[in-house]
């Protein structure tokens, strides 16, 4: 009975935290990497449709095709599909609920704060559910998140300020 727990588990687990963790990233790369531009809330509101769109599609079209390749049945595959694509686009949507209804540099820290709460957590329940201590897990998953953050701002500085006339 507990392996069967722990395998239908699992793979909702992977199939959530990938398209979570994907969504997070590189919404908070657009919104930190574009918020001195001089229309920020339309660029990022933009740019994130974009994303939540387009290359959630091509996400999760790349993890069919992996998962084919793999020989999952077809229901699994299905299943991964569609839950990596909904998950990203339930978290994208939070980011985009933020921009519209908050200033902008408000709604990228607030952004930052929920981006990193929800990475947290998720990645504290499934250390937990590992019996790992979350705490070097959580660490290292933040430090990554901070310096993708802190290389799209410095990233979206650089080019706004060397192309922006």
């Amino acid at each position: 009975m507990e392996n069967d727990l722990k395998n239908t588990i699992r793979p909702t687990q992977t199939r959530f935290s990938f398209g979570t963790t994907s969504a997070i990233i590189t919404n908070l790369g657009i919104i930190t990497g574009l918020d001195t531009l001089a229309h920020p809330k339309l660029s990022i509101i933009g740019a994130l449709l974009v994303i939540a769109l387009a290359d959630n599609i091509s996400d999760s079209f790349g993890i069919h095709i992996y998962q084919e390749s793999e020989h999952l049945s077809k229901k699994e595959v299905w299943l991964s599909t569609l839950t990596n694509f909904f998950a990203r686009l339930f978290v994208s949507s939070t980011f985009i609920i933020l921009i519209i209804l908050l200033p902008v540099k408000i709604a990228a820290a607030c952004s930052v704060i929920w981006g990193l709460l929800i990475l947290i957590i998720m990645t504290y329940t499934i250390a937990r559910q590992r019996k790992m201590s979350p705490y070097s897990a959580i660490l290292i998953h933040t430090i990554v998140a901070a310096l993708v953050v802190a290389a799209s701002h410095f990233i979206g500085a650089f080019l706004i300020a060397r192309f922006q006339g």
